[in-house]
C-alpha cells in the first residue's frame, strides 16, 4: 500500500505532508500512515487525535507515524496514545536520514528552539495542478500572546536564494504556471541569511532567473515587515500577483497591544491605501480572530469596521479558541457565546464585501488561470467558473458575465 498522509492546519503543513511522502517513499517506506498535526486551535489537536485512533481502526497492524506542530508542543499526549508507532520532530519530519532510520526511536522529538537552518525539502506538485505551494521560511521569532507557533517551528530561518530558485525552475519546468511563496513569517524571509536578501529581493530574484514562470503569488504576509523591494517589486513586476493575505487579527489598537501585534490601526489602514497606490486594483484578504480575550463590543466594533477601511474582501475568521501556556489563556475571557456571535458577523461583513467587490468585476475582462475541476483563478485571486473548452493550465481572456456571491462566471472573450 502507498504512503498515506493525513494533514491538518495551515496551506504550510499540507506542502510538507507531501514532501514527507516522498521522502519516506524514497527510503522505502509503503504501509504507513503519516499524521502532520496542527497545534493553532485546541480543536485541531482533538482532531487529529481522532484522525489518529480511526486510522489505527481501519488498518490493524499498520504503522501511524505522527509529526508536525501539535506533536512537537504536545509530544507526551500523542506518545501517550497506543495507536502511534512514532513520534517524530518538526524539524526531523523533512529530513531524509529521518525515514531512512524510521523506527530506531519510538519518540524524537527536535530541540526545534535550537534548529537554526531551513530543510530543503522536496517539492512535489500534484497531478494535474497548474499551481505549486513553495516554503521559503518556517519559524517565527515574534510572541504573539494567543500563539504556540514560535514552539511548535522554532525560530524564523529561510531557505538560501540559490536553492529556492532552483526549485522554481523545478517547478515551472514540471508544469506549474503559478508558483505560490510560503512561510510561517513570510515577510521575515532572509533575516537569518547573509546574503542580504529580504523578501522583496527573493521576489525580483526568481522573476529575473525564471522567465518562463507566469506568475509568483505570495501567501500570507506581516504588512508591518513588508521591505521597499517587496513594494518596489508589487509596483513594477507585472507577474507578481496583485493579491495580499495580510495577518491583520484585530483592529483596535488596545487588543492589537495586549496580542502583541507589532502593529497599530493606522499601519493596517495606510499600507492598503499604499498598495493600492502602488498597484492599483490589488485585491487584499486577512486573517481576524474574534472574542480575543478582554474584547468589549466596541473593540470588536473597531475590528468590523476595518473590513471596509481597508477595503478587505478575502476574511479568514477565527473564533477566539485559548491554547494552554500562553499568557492570552491567562486574561479575562470573553463568553462563548458571545465569541461565537462576533465571528458570525465578521463573516457576514466577508461574504458582503466580497458580493459588492464580485459585483464590480462583472462586465470587465480578466486573465484566468485555469485550474481543475472547471474553476480558474483571476491575477488578485478571483475564482473563476470556466466556460466549456478551457483546459487546465491554460491562461485565457475571459469576460466576466455574473457571479453567485462567490464565484465569477467567465465567458470567451
Amino acid at each position: 500500500m502507498p504512503v498515506e498522509v493525513l494533514s491538518f492546519g495551515c496551506r504550510l503543513n499540507a506542502v510538507e505532508s507531501d514532501s514527507m511522502r516522498l521522502l519516506a517513499e524514497a527510503a522505502g517506506h509503503r504501509d504507513l500512515t503519516l499524521v502532520n498535526t496542527c497545534a493553532v486551535t485546541q480543536e485541531a489537536g482533538r482532531q487529529a487525535r481522532k484522525a489518529i485512533r480511526a486510522a489505527a481502526r481501519a488498518a490493524p497492524g499498520r504503522p501511524v507515524v505522527v509529526t508536525g506542530c501539535g506533536a512537537q508542543v504536545e509530544t507526551r499526549a500523542y506518545a501517550a496514545m497506543p495507536e502511534v508507532a512514532a513520534v517524530v520532530g518538526n524539524d526531523a519530519k523533512l529530513r531524509a536520514d529521518t525515514w531512512d532510520r524510521l523506527g530506531a526511536e519510538r519518540v524524537r522529538p527536535d530541540a526545534i528552539m535550537a534548529v537554526r537552518a531551513a530543510p530543503v525539502a522536496p517539492v512535489a506538485r500534484m497531478a494535474g495542478r497548474t499551481r505549486a505551494f513553495l516554503p521559503v521560511q518556517t519559524g517565527c521569532d515574534h510572541r504573539c500572546t494567543f500563539c504556540v507557533i514560535p514552539f511548535g517551528r522554532g525560530p524564523s530561518r529561510s531557505v538560501p536564494l540559490a536553492p529556492a530558485i532552483a526549485q522554481v525552475r523545478a517547478l515551472v519546468e514540471d508544469g506549474a504556471r503559478e508558483v505560490v511563496l510560503t512561510g510561517v513569517d513570510l515577510t521575515a524571509y532572509g533575516r537569518d541569511l547573509a546574503e542580504g536578501t529580504g523578501l522583496g529581493g527573493l521576489v525580483k530574484a526568481i522573476l529575473r532567473a525564471v522567465p518562463e514562470l507566469d506568475r509568483l503569488r505570495l501567501s500570507s504576509i506581516d504588512s508591518v515587515e513588508a521591505d521597499a523591494d517587496l513594494l518596489d517589486a508589487l509596483a513594477t513586476e507585472a507577474r507578481l500577483m496583485p493579491h495580499l493575505h495580510l495577518s491583520l487579527q484585530a483592529g483596535d489598537d488596545l487588543i492589537l497591544k495586549r496580542m502583541k501585534r507589532r502593529h497599530g490601526r493606522a499601519d493596517a489602514i495606510r499600507f492598503c491605501e499604499t498598495v493600492r497606490r502602488l498597484r492599483p486594483g490589488t485585491v487584499f484578504g486577512a486573517d481576524l480572530i474574534a472574542g480575543f480575550p478582554t474584547e468589549t463590543e466596541a473593540q470588536f466594533a473597531r475590528t468590523l469596521d476595518l473590513v471596509a477601511e481597508c477595503g478587505l474582501t478575502h476574511l479568514h475568521v477565527f473564533p477566539y479558541s485559548p491554547r494552554p501556556d500562553t499568557p492570552a489563556a491567562r486574561m479575562p475571557p470573553v463568553a462563548p457565546e458571545a465569541i461565537r456571535a462576533r465571528a458570525a458577523r465578521l463573516r457576514e461583513a466577508g461574504a458582503a464585501a466580497l458580493a459588492r467587490h464580485l459585483d464590480g468585476q462583472v462586465g470587465r475582462t480578466a486573465r484566468v488561470l485555469a485550474e481543475q475541476g472547471g474553476i480558474g483563478r483571476t491575477e488578485a485571486f478571483l475564482a473563476v467558473r470556466l466556460p466549456e473548452g478551457v483546459a487546465p493550465g491554460t491562461i485565457a481572456d475571459l469576460a466576466l458575465t455574473g457571479h453567485d456571491g462567490r464565484v465569477l462566471t467567465g465567458a470567451v472573450a
